[in-house]
C-alpha cells in the first residue's frame, strides 16, 4: 500500500489493489484490533474527504473507519469501465472482506447509499448493518423514464477552468453553516492547477457512466435480498413536495422487503448532511449500531 499525505490527522491514505487490478484510494485509521469497522462511501462526483468529520468522531470511540474513494473519484484512478452498480458494489465487498472484524457497517451517501444496499444484497453475511444517507432509496426512473431525459437534467455543470476563488466564495455562501472540514472536503473534488483554476477529478464521461448505472438501479430489487437492518438518514430541507416524494419512496421500500428497514429524518439538512452535520450523523450511526447489536 502506498501512503499519501491526503488524509485527516486520525488516519492515513493508502491504495488498495483489488483482484481485478482496480486501484482504490482509501482513508484508514488503521485500528486493526477494533471489533467494529465502518466503511464510508461517498456519492456521485464526491470523495472520501467529505467524511472527515464523521471519521474523526467514530475514531474517538475506538472503532476502525475506512472511507473509500470509489473508481474515478478523489484519489482513485479512472477505470475504462466498471461504473455500473454491480461492479462498484463488488469493489466495496472485496475491500470489506479484506478487513477482519466482528461487526462491519456499510454507510453510503446518495449514490453511495445505493452502492452499499447493492453490496449487502449481492454479498449476504458481509454486513452487520447498512445505512443510506440521503440515498439507498434513489430510483431515478421514477422521475426520468428515459435515460436521455435524466442526463439532460442531471449532467454536471462545466467547471473546467473555473477560478478556485469562485468555488471558494460559492462554498462560503452555500455552505455557510458547514464546519470547515466539510468545505475543505468539497474542494477535494477538484484538481487545483498552478494557474489558480480547477478541474473536476471525476471525468465527465465517467460521471455519465456512473449516473447511467444509478438510473438503471432498482433499490427495491436489491433490498429484498438484504438480510440485515437498513436505516435511511433522510435530509429534509423543508421542501414539502420533496419530502412527500421521499416518504412515499421509502414507505414503498419498507413494505416490500424482508429486512428491517426504517428511516430517520434530519430537519433543515443539506443533501451532504454527513459533511454539514457530522456530529449528528455520528451519533445516529452509533445509535444504529447499538440497535443492530441488541
Amino acid at each position: 500500500m502506498e501512503h499519501l499525505d491526503l488524509a485527516p490527522s486520525e488516519a492515513s491514505r493508502t491504495t488498495v489493489v483489488l483482484a481485478s487490478g482496480t486501484e482504490l484510494s482509501v482513508i484508514d485509521n488503521e485500528r486493526d484490533d477494533a471489533a467494529r469497522v465502518w466503511f464510508l462511501v461517498h456519492g456521485l462526483s464526491s470523495n472520501a474527504r467529505l467524511w472527515d468529520g464523521v471519521l474523526s468522531r467514530l475514531s474517538s470511540r475506538g472503532d476502525r473507519v475506512i472511507a473509500v474513494d470509489q473508481r474515478g473519484h478523489g484519489q482513485s484512478p479512472r477505470s475504462r469501465d466498471g461504473y455500473e452498480m454491480a461492479s462498484v458494489a463488488d469493489d466495496l465487498a472485496e475491500l470489506a472482506q479484506s478487513v477482519a472484524a466482528s461487526e462491519r457497517f456499510l454507510v453510503g451517501q446518495s449514490w453511495g447509499g445505493n452502492v452499499v444496499v447493492e453490496c449487502a444484497a449481492r454479498h449476504p453475511g458481509l454486513a452487520t448493518g447498512v445505512v443510506g444517507i440521503d440515498g439507498g432509496f434513489i430510483r431515478l426512473r421514477d422521475h426520468y423514464p428515459e435515460w436521455e431525459l435524466c442526463w439532460e437534467a442531471l449532467a454536471p455543470p462545466v467547471l473546467e477552468g473555473m477560478p478556485l476563488q469562485r468555488i471558494t466564495e460559492w462554498l462560503e455562501q452555500s455552505a455557510a453553516d458547514w464546519p470547515e472540514e466539510g468545505r475543505r472536503g468539497t474542494l477535494a473534488n477538484f484538481h487545483i492547477r498552478s494557474d489558480g483554476t480547477i478541474s473536476p477529478r471525476l471525468a465527465r464521461d465517467d460521471h455519465r457512466d456512473v449516473l447511467a448505472g444509478l438510473w438503471r438501479h432498482e433499490p427495491q430489487d436489491a433490498l429484498v435480498n438484504v438480510d440485515v437492518p437498513v436505516r435511511f438518514f433522510v435530509a429534509d430541507s423543508g421542501d414539502e413536495e420533496h419530502r412527500r416524494q421521499r416518504r412515499l419512496a421509502i414507505e414503498s421500500l419498507m413494505e416490500s422487503t424482508r429486512s428491517s428497514v426504517d428511516a430517520i429524518w434530519f430537519e433543515g439538512a443539506h443533501h451532504d448532511v454527513h459533511a454539514q452535520r457530522p456530529a449528528d450523523v455520528e451519533t445516529a450511526l452509533q445509535t444504529f449500531a447499538e440497535h443492530c447489536s441488541s
